[in-house]
Protein backbone atom coordinates (compact mmCIF):
# COMPACT_ATOMS: atom_id res chain seq x y z
CA UNK A 1 0.00 0.00 0.00
CA UNK A 2 1.33 3.43 -0.95
CA UNK A 3 2.40 5.60 1.96
CA UNK A 4 0.15 8.65 2.15
CA UNK A 5 1.59 12.14 2.00
CA UNK A 6 0.27 14.92 4.22
CA UNK A 7 0.94 18.59 4.76
CA UNK A 8 0.33 20.21 8.14
CA UNK A 9 0.27 24.00 8.09
CA UNK A 10 0.46 25.56 11.54
CA UNK A 11 2.18 23.78 14.42
CA UNK A 12 0.22 24.94 17.43
CA UNK A 13 -1.17 22.42 19.89
CA UNK A 14 -3.59 20.95 17.34
CA UNK A 15 -1.28 20.99 14.31
CA UNK A 16 1.67 19.54 16.21
CA UNK A 17 -0.43 16.68 17.55
CA UNK A 18 -1.79 15.87 14.09
CA UNK A 19 1.68 15.99 12.50
CA UNK A 20 3.18 13.71 15.15
CA UNK A 21 0.32 11.21 15.00
CA UNK A 22 0.46 10.98 11.21
CA UNK A 23 4.24 10.66 11.12
CA UNK A 24 4.35 8.05 13.88
CA UNK A 25 1.87 5.98 11.86
CA UNK A 26 4.34 5.78 8.99
CA UNK A 27 3.02 8.53 6.74
CA UNK A 28 5.06 11.18 4.97
CA UNK A 29 4.44 14.56 6.63
CA UNK A 30 5.52 18.06 5.61
CA UNK A 31 5.10 20.39 8.59
CA UNK A 32 5.19 24.17 8.15
CA UNK A 33 5.00 27.07 10.58
CA UNK A 34 6.25 30.64 10.84
CA UNK A 35 7.75 29.96 14.29
CA UNK A 36 11.26 28.41 14.09
CA UNK A 37 10.95 26.94 17.60
CA UNK A 38 7.82 24.99 16.66
CA UNK A 39 9.44 23.79 13.46
CA UNK A 40 12.47 22.58 15.43
CA UNK A 41 10.19 20.60 17.75
CA UNK A 42 8.59 18.79 14.82
CA UNK A 43 11.79 18.27 12.82
CA UNK A 44 12.87 15.00 14.45
CA UNK A 45 9.49 13.35 13.90
CA UNK A 46 8.12 14.46 10.53
CA UNK A 47 9.53 13.90 7.05
CA UNK A 48 10.20 17.58 6.43
CA UNK A 49 9.77 20.60 8.70
CA UNK A 50 10.29 24.14 7.51
CA UNK A 51 9.74 27.77 8.39
CA UNK A 52 7.56 29.32 5.69
CA UNK A 53 4.52 31.47 4.98
CA UNK A 54 1.83 29.21 3.51
CA UNK A 55 -0.15 32.20 2.26
CA UNK A 56 2.50 32.74 -0.43
CA UNK A 57 1.77 30.86 -3.70
CA UNK A 58 5.48 30.44 -4.50
CA UNK A 59 6.04 28.75 -1.14
CA UNK A 60 3.30 26.22 -1.83
CA UNK A 61 4.76 25.53 -5.26
CA UNK A 62 8.17 24.86 -3.69
CA UNK A 63 6.54 22.39 -1.29
CA UNK A 64 5.01 20.47 -4.19
CA UNK A 65 1.65 20.41 -2.44
CA UNK A 66 -0.21 19.30 -5.55
CA UNK A 67 1.31 15.87 -4.89
CA UNK A 68 -0.06 15.65 -1.34
CA UNK A 69 -3.03 13.46 -0.48
CA UNK A 70 -4.28 15.83 2.19
CA UNK A 71 -3.40 19.16 3.79
CA UNK A 72 -4.40 20.01 7.36
CA UNK A 73 -4.56 23.75 8.02
CA UNK A 74 -4.10 24.16 11.76
CA UNK A 75 -3.91 27.95 11.64
CA UNK A 76 -7.12 29.36 13.13
CA UNK A 77 -6.41 32.40 15.32
CA UNK A 78 -5.20 34.27 12.22
CA UNK A 79 -8.41 33.97 10.22
CA UNK A 80 -7.04 35.73 7.14
CA UNK A 81 -4.06 33.37 6.92
CA UNK A 82 -6.32 30.35 7.43
CA UNK A 83 -8.67 31.40 4.65
CA UNK A 84 -5.88 32.30 2.24
CA UNK A 85 -4.05 29.02 2.87
CA UNK A 86 -7.28 27.11 2.22
CA UNK A 87 -7.94 28.95 -1.05
CA UNK A 88 -4.40 28.43 -2.29
CA UNK A 89 -4.17 24.74 -1.41
CA UNK A 90 -7.40 24.05 -3.28
CA UNK A 91 -6.23 26.12 -6.25
CA UNK A 92 -2.98 24.13 -6.31
CA UNK A 93 -4.92 20.89 -6.70
CA UNK A 94 -4.88 19.32 -3.23
CA UNK A 95 -7.66 16.75 -3.22
CA UNK A 96 -8.65 16.95 0.45
CA UNK A 97 -8.18 19.96 2.72
CA UNK A 98 -8.99 19.89 6.43
CA UNK A 99 -9.16 23.29 8.12
CA UNK A 100 -9.46 24.21 11.78
CA UNK A 101 -12.07 26.89 12.49
CA UNK A 102 -12.11 29.35 15.37
CA UNK A 103 -15.84 30.09 15.30
CA UNK A 104 -19.01 29.68 13.22
CA UNK A 105 -18.27 32.68 10.99
CA UNK A 106 -14.82 31.29 10.27
CA UNK A 107 -16.37 27.88 9.54
CA UNK A 108 -18.87 29.40 7.10
CA UNK A 109 -16.12 31.20 5.18
CA UNK A 110 -13.94 28.09 5.02
CA UNK A 111 -16.87 26.16 3.57
CA UNK A 112 -17.36 28.84 0.93
CA UNK A 113 -13.71 28.79 -0.16
CA UNK A 114 -13.61 25.03 -0.57
CA UNK A 115 -12.41 23.31 2.62
CA UNK A 116 -13.45 19.65 2.44
CA UNK A 117 -13.67 19.18 6.20
CA UNK A 118 -13.79 21.74 8.99
CA UNK A 119 -12.98 20.87 12.57
CA UNK A 120 -13.51 22.45 15.97
CA UNK A 121 -11.14 20.29 18.07
CA UNK A 122 -12.02 22.00 21.33
CA UNK A 123 -15.77 21.67 20.76
CA UNK A 124 -15.74 18.18 19.25
CA UNK A 125 -14.41 16.57 22.40
CA UNK A 126 -17.91 17.19 23.83
CA UNK A 127 -19.41 14.48 25.99
CA UNK A 128 -16.20 12.42 26.02
CA UNK A 129 -14.38 15.23 27.80
CA UNK A 130 -17.21 15.78 30.27
CA UNK A 131 -17.44 12.08 31.08
CA UNK A 132 -13.73 11.72 31.70
CA UNK A 133 -13.46 14.95 33.67
CA UNK A 134 -16.22 13.82 36.00
CA UNK A 135 -14.42 10.54 36.41
CA UNK A 136 -11.23 12.40 37.30
CA UNK A 137 -9.23 10.38 34.80
CA UNK A 138 -7.62 13.15 32.78
CA UNK A 139 -7.58 16.86 32.21
CA UNK A 140 -8.34 17.30 28.53
CA UNK A 141 -8.96 15.36 25.33
CA UNK A 142 -8.92 16.34 21.66
CA UNK A 143 -10.09 13.82 19.09
CA UNK A 144 -7.79 14.27 16.08
CA UNK A 145 -9.50 11.66 13.90
CA UNK A 146 -11.55 8.51 14.29
CA UNK A 147 -8.37 6.67 15.26
CA UNK A 148 -6.17 9.24 17.02
CA UNK A 149 -6.56 11.52 20.03
CA UNK A 150 -4.44 13.78 22.18
CA UNK A 151 -4.92 13.80 25.95
CA UNK A 152 -3.61 15.78 28.86
CA UNK A 153 -3.68 13.51 31.88
CA UNK A 154 -2.15 13.17 35.33
CA UNK A 155 0.80 10.84 35.74
CA UNK A 156 -0.56 7.32 36.40
CA UNK A 157 0.25 6.24 39.93
CA UNK A 158 2.32 3.30 38.69
CA UNK A 159 4.54 5.67 36.67
CA UNK A 160 5.46 8.02 39.53
CA UNK A 161 9.17 7.91 40.28
CA UNK A 162 10.04 6.21 36.99
CA UNK A 163 11.81 7.89 34.06
CA UNK A 164 10.66 8.12 30.44
CA UNK A 165 13.50 5.82 29.44
CA UNK A 166 12.48 3.26 32.03
CA UNK A 167 8.79 3.43 31.12
CA UNK A 168 9.39 3.24 27.34
CA UNK A 169 5.85 4.46 26.72
CA UNK A 170 6.24 4.31 22.96
CA UNK A 171 7.55 0.76 22.96
CA UNK A 172 5.21 -0.52 25.66
CA UNK A 173 1.99 1.21 24.65
CA UNK A 174 2.51 2.69 21.17
CA UNK A 175 1.99 6.19 22.60
CA UNK A 176 4.03 9.38 22.37
CA UNK A 177 4.52 11.80 25.27
CA UNK A 178 4.98 15.11 23.44
CA UNK A 179 5.03 17.39 26.47
CA UNK A 180 4.93 17.67 30.26
CA UNK A 181 3.10 20.47 32.06
CA UNK A 182 3.47 21.95 35.52
CA UNK A 183 0.66 24.41 35.95
CA UNK A 184 0.79 26.66 32.88
CA UNK A 185 4.42 25.77 32.09
CA UNK A 186 4.76 23.31 29.20
CA UNK A 187 8.04 21.58 28.36
CA UNK A 188 8.49 19.70 25.09
CA UNK A 189 12.24 19.09 25.25
CA UNK A 190 12.04 16.18 27.65
CA UNK A 191 14.90 14.61 29.58
CA UNK A 192 14.37 10.83 29.37
CA UNK A 193 16.18 10.36 32.69
CA UNK A 194 13.96 12.64 34.80
CA UNK A 195 11.55 10.73 37.06
CA UNK A 196 7.81 11.27 36.78
CA UNK A 197 6.22 13.30 39.57
CA UNK A 198 2.66 13.41 40.84
CA UNK A 199 2.35 17.15 40.11
CA UNK A 200 3.02 16.68 36.39
CA UNK A 201 0.44 16.61 33.60
CA UNK A 202 1.36 14.52 30.55
CA UNK A 203 0.48 15.49 26.98
CA UNK A 204 0.11 12.21 25.08
CA UNK A 205 -0.75 11.47 21.43
CA UNK A 206 -1.69 8.07 20.09
CA UNK A 207 -4.27 5.71 18.68
CA UNK A 208 -7.47 5.46 20.70
CA UNK A 209 -6.99 1.71 21.10
CA UNK A 210 -3.55 2.34 22.61
CA UNK A 211 -4.80 5.12 24.89
CA UNK A 212 -7.28 2.61 26.25
CA UNK A 213 -4.31 0.57 27.50
CA UNK A 214 -3.56 3.30 30.04
CA UNK A 215 -7.19 3.72 31.04
CA UNK A 216 -8.26 6.57 28.76
CA UNK A 217 -11.81 6.20 27.46
CA UNK A 218 -12.13 7.78 24.00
Amino acid sequence: MRKKEYGVFGLGKFGMAVAVALAESGNSVIAVDMDPDRVDLAADTVTCAMVADVTEPDVLDSLGISNLDCVIIGVSTNMQASIMATILTKEKGVGFVVAKAENEIHKHILEKVGADKIVFPEAEMGTRLARNLMGGEFVDLVELSKEFSMVEMPVPEAWIGRSLRELDVRGSYGLNIIGIKRGDDLKVNLDPENPMEKEMTLVIVGKNVDLAKIGVEV
